[in-house]
């Protein structure tokens, strides 16, 4: 049922079965495994990176396909599309947009260490960006940066690091000059990629309502020493460094959102089909049909915006009405069509046997994560209605 709204090239359309290929050896039982134990997908994450996706935006001299932002959103939307819903596309989320900084900012020498093992899977990675009492406002993140001898030692906090539990790097956002002593409070914030070690940080799991199978984490940093060859562009360039890749997650989400919503319709509507109430199947009520016909139609609106922001992307052009619409879009929309699937399924849809409630659930932070719902208004309201900022 997945409406991909988009014309398919041979390339693309081999993209599309390559990558179901691999999905479809993961069932919803996998993922209901690795959920209830806890447990990271490696087995998945493993055969992605024996297919080479991992590397997928990456330039091929480092072991990528040097392909566009299109490409990879039809992988992720492939993967939320696929059993492991939320779980599968965080599993990889961190390798198809994280590396972009180390592309357009690293060194040659950063990029010929990095690179290929992140392509290969051979390297995780996780992102501290997040702090409890900064919130969405990265200007107010308290994680220090000090110069020492040849590099720097880093003391902070991070909040909600997904896959820290099992990464071997991290790249992490901190303050090299302190906001008191800034021109502008985005300045004197740095960007860097090292090591995550585990003596000097100390990893908690957040236990949360979904997503088992990938961790959540509060990170305590405690005076880890970063060289500087660990420095990703210009001391103090970090939040202009974070801004090139913000676009390119956000349309990763509303290609990965938009997915998981049509896997939630599928779902309901052979429920509907199936499920027989008074003799006669349930969908042949318009109380039915008519949610699920909507979910249908917002889901395939979101994807036009999707491909309308990867194409722009792709071609150079400015794009962040359009990322952040992708997002704010598919986000709503997947959220209301896994509401109807749980609906339509009535008491089994509570049942963890029919997994409509673990979509549900997984859909829950997509609204509010990485960015909210009520940022991108304003966003929008400023940047292309010509509103004045409310904050």
């Amino acid at each position: 049922m997945l409406n991909l709204n988009l014309d398919l090239t041979p390339e693309r359309q081999q993209i599309v079965d390559a990558v179901k290929a691999i999905c479809d050896q993961f069932d919803d039982k996998y993922w209901i495994e690795c959920e209830r134990h806890l447990r990271f997908p490696h087995e998945f994450h493993d055969a992605i990176a024996a297919g080479g996706w991992l590397g997928i935006t990456l330039p091929t001299e480092y072991g990528g396909s040097a392909l566009g932002m299109t490409e990879a959103s039809l992988m992720m939307q492939v993967v939320g599309n696929s059993a492991g819903v939320q779980a599968a596309c965080t599993a990889l989320h961190i390798n198809i947009f994280g590396p972009h900084a180390i592309v357009v900012h690293g060194t040659e020498e950063q990029k010929q260490r990095l690179l290929p093992p992140i392509t290969q899977g051979k390297m995780k990675v996780c992102f501290g960006v997040t702090e409890p009492d900064a919130g969405l406002d990265t200007s107010r993140i308290t994680t220090s940066a000090v110069r020492k001898g040849d590099g720097y030692v880093i003391n902070g906090r991070k909040v909600w690091t997904s896959t820290a539990q099992i990464a071997d790097k991290i790249m992490i956002v901190a303050r090299t000059t302190p906001r008191e002593l800034c021109v502008k409070p985005t300045d004197g914030i740095s960007l860097f990629f090292t090591d995550l070690n585990r003596k000097h940080i100390e990893v908690t799991e957040i236990e949360k309502m979904g997503r088992g199978a990938v961790d959540s984490n509060s990170v305590f940093i405690d005076d880890l020493y970063v060289p500087k060859e660990d420095l990703i562009g210009a001391e103090g360039a970090g939040f202009k460094i974070l801004l090139d890749s913000l676009n390119p997650e956000r349309i990763l989400i509303g290609a990965e959102v938009v997915g998981m919503g049509f896997r939630a319709l599928e779902k309901a509507t052979q429920y509907a089909k199936d499920r027989i109430v008074f003799d006669r199947p349930i969908g042949m009520n318009q109380s039915i049909q008519h949610p699920l016909a909507e979910s249908w139609a917002e889901l395939s609106a979101a994807n036009l915006m999707v491909w309308r922001a990867a194409a722009l992307y792709d071609a150079g052009k400015p794009c962040g009405a359009e990322a952040n619409a992708a997002k704010y879009l598919g986000a709503d929309a997947a959220f209301l069509a896994a509401d109807r699937a749980v609906r339509t399924h009535g008491g089994y849809g509570y049942a963890r046997e029919y997994n409509v409630e673990r979509y549900f659930r997984e859909l829950v932070p997509q609204r509010m994560a990485p960015v909210s719902r009520e940022l991108i208004l304003c966003y929008l309201a400023e940047r292309v209605l010509g509103l004045p900022k409310s904050y």
